[in-house]
């Protein structure tokens, strides 16, 4: 089990694609309180809801769970994180893990590994996770985001496009020269470092690919990765998105 660590859960209700997603019932509990749930069972000795609207806050209320109120016009999860980090005043060593709000199916030792994985990279301001890519159409669609690995596991970059680009397949097939990623995303920060990034004013990189990460990575820090072996289970961000989940929990025991 990794050091003391805290989840926070960043939801907001605006979304384009699902209206209030973050308060969709999935069986007895909102989607975010599913998120939530599993970011305890990561072994997370603190879980706290980081939301901008005061639906979300009642329901992390309702259902036991610690919450802070932020801005509604942050332009990611990991800024909405930053602020957070100042509502709760934690210090500057302490390790934070970013578990969205929309996946309810996410594995607690997935979140636990990658908390490893940060604090055995100490020269490593973020950690998240990766897991490989078995099929072409998976490594050409524009929904799913792809990282490139170094030799020490750590991050060169992320694109919604197909990387590596493979020339002598002109990418008709997946790259024979090194293996492609998909990026899952769950990050693990200390808390300085979010106090840090707060301050880093947006790039393009960031804005034309709308992936917070690139804003670390331009700026010149790494992100260590933890590779899994196997894609997890779906979040939510469609209606079909919403029933495929809640037929997974009516078909699954849980919690």
């Amino acid at each position: 089990m990794p050091q003391s660590f805290i989840a926070i859960v960043p939801a907001r209700m605006q979304s384009s694609r699902l209206p209030r997603k973050a308060l969709a019932m999935i069986g007895p509990y909102p989607l975010v309180i599913h998120s939530a749930l599993r970011a305890r069972e990561s072994g997370a000795q603190r879980v706290v809801i980081a939301t901008d609207h005061v639906d979300i806050a009642q329901a992390a209320k309702e259902f036991g769970f610690e919450y802070v109120m932020t801005h509604a016009n942050h332009l990611s999860g990991t800024d909405r994180l930053a602020e957070a980090v100042d509502l709760l005043q934690l210090e500057d060593h302490q390790v934070i893990v970013n578990v969205q709000g929309d996946e309810p199916l996410i594995e607690g030792k997935v979140i636990a590994n990658v908390v490893e994985r940060l604090i055995k990279s100490p020269d490593c301001v973020m950690s998240s996770a990766c897991y490989p890519i078995v099929e072409f159409a998976h490594f050409t669609n524009p929904n799913v985001v792809k990282v490139v690995l170094n030799q020490r596991q750590e991050a060169l970059y992320f694109s919604r496009s197909a990387i590596p680009f493979d020339r002598d397949s002109q990418n008709k097939t997946l790259p024979n020269t090194m293996k492609a990623w998909h990026h899952m995303g769950l990050y693990a920060y200390r808390a300085g470092f979010l106090k840090h990034y707060k301050q880093l004013t947006p790039v393009t990189l960031e804005l034309t690919e709308s992936l917070e990460q690139l804003r670390v990575l331009w700026y010149g820090f790494k992100i260590a990765m933890e590779i899994t072996d196997q894609a997890p289970l779906p979040g939510v961000d469609t209606a079909e998105d919403l029933q495929r989940v809640r037929h997974w929990f009516e078909t699954h025991e849980t919690y």
